[in-house]
Order: C-alpha cells, then sequence, then structure tokens
C-alpha cells in the first residue's frame, strides 16, 4: 500500500524518453516473479559486462541510497508495455517517480502495481533538479489524499492522478482485491435480481443436441 503522505531524497535521471528496456532489460522478463528485480533496474546502465558497479552511475552513488523517489528525465516509461518495468523500480524501493509525461501504459502499470507516477510543469522541474545538483539531501513530501508535492521551500505542488486509482492505491488494494472487496454486495445484488438466462431451459437445450 502507497502510504498516504511520505518524505524522501530524490534520485535524479535528467535522461529524457527512457523505455522500460533501459528500465528493466528484456533478458530479465522470463520470470512473473517480482522478487529481485530491484536489483536489475536500469542494468545496462548500472552494471559493466563483469556485473560489477559502474562508477558513476545515479544509483550506485551512496549519496542517494535509500531514496524513494526517482526523478526523471520527460516521457519516462517509453516503449513496450511490460509490467516488470514498474516491479522493478518497486522493488529497488522506489515509491514514486517524478517527471513532466509518462508513457500511457507505463503510468497504467504503475499505478496497478503501487508506484505513483507523479506529473509537474516544466519550471518546478527545473527547479527540482537544481535543487538536488545543489544539494543531494534535498528532500520533498508527497500527499497522496491531497494530491500535493511539497518542495523544500514549502510551496506544495497539485499532480493529477485518476480517481480509482487514488482510491486502490490510499487503501492498498489492486483491481481485483477492490472487486474482491464488494464480494457481499455482489452477492446481495445477485440474490435480488432475477437471472436473465432460464438455466433450465439451456440445460435442457445442450441435452436435446446432444443427444
Amino acid at each position: 500500500m502507497t502510504e498516504a503522505t511520505f518524505t524522501s531524497r530524490l534520485v535524479p535521471l535528467p535522461v529524457e524518453n527512457v523505455d522500460t528496456d533501459q528500465i528493466i532489460p528484456a533478458r530479465f522478463l522470463k520470470t512473473v516473479d517480482k522478487a529481485g528485480l530491484g536489483d536489475n533496474l536500469f542494468a545496462d546502465w548500472r552494471y559493466d559486462a563483469g556485473g560489477n558497479p559502474k562508477p558513476g552511475f545515479v544509483l550506485n552513488e551512496p549519496v542517494y541510497r535509500g531514496a524513494q523517489i526517482l526523478l526523471a528525465g520527460n516521457n519516462f516509461g517509453c516503449g513496450s508495455s511490460r509490467e516488470h518495468a514498474p516491479w522493478a523500480l518497486a522493488g529497488y524501493g522506489f515509491k514514486a517517480v517524478i517527471s513532466t509525461h509518462f508513457a500511457d501504459i507505463f503510468r497504467n502499470n504503475a499505478l496497478k502495481n503501487g508506484l505513483l507516477p507523479i506529473v509537474v510543469d516544466e519550471a518546478t522541474h527545473r527547479q527540482l533538479f537544481s535543487l538536488v545538483d545543489e544539494d543531494p539531501a534535498t528532500a520533498v513530501t508527497v500527499d497522496l489524499a491531497a494530491q500535493t508535492l511539497t518542495l523544500p521551500d514549502g510551496r506544495a505542488v497539485e499532480f493529477p492522478i485518476d480517481p480509482f486509482a487514488k482510491h486502490c492505491l490510499l487503501v492498498g488494494v489492486d483491481q481485483l482485491g477492490y472487486i474482491l472487496s464488494l464480494e457481499s454486495e455482489i452477492a446481495a445484488y445477485e440474490a435480488k435480481t432475477p437471472a436473465r438466462i432460464d438455466t433450465t431451459a439451456v440445460s435442457i437445450s445442450i441435452i436435446s443436441i446432444s443427444s
């Protein structure tokens, strides 16, 4: 479940058009298990051919260790529709990604998997990169219920989110979990609503055809 409010430092990745194959390379898509995918996040940028961390890549910098918000470039998550991309980001420990634009499929997959995509205007985006460049300890506060991102100077920036996705994130359920939470209401509706199909007649027809 995404916390209603949390404060975190930022991991700056000022690269535009980061596609899902860069987020989690195709060779890691054989699994349907989320466990361990965070170790392979940005694998081709993060490790050399021998599997050693590349000096200079942001996730390998100790100063950003433990930060839970990725500050990404424009058009983050473009490319294929692989759900492993938000799995890997969440598996690494990110709770949110900030950008000026997300690819639609990535945004929807992120919301379904407890990762919050936060869209901000270009001026705020530039300001955040500037603040982190000046001080890597810069932190912001996310308030999902209020749909605001509060900067160090106290300015609160509103961000959009689909109401249904917001509800699921706050309650801590996915789409299936939401449906299951309505099981008693569904059962009550079915009990008082006449069947639209005469199942007896259908059974007789099937028997007649098979005979």
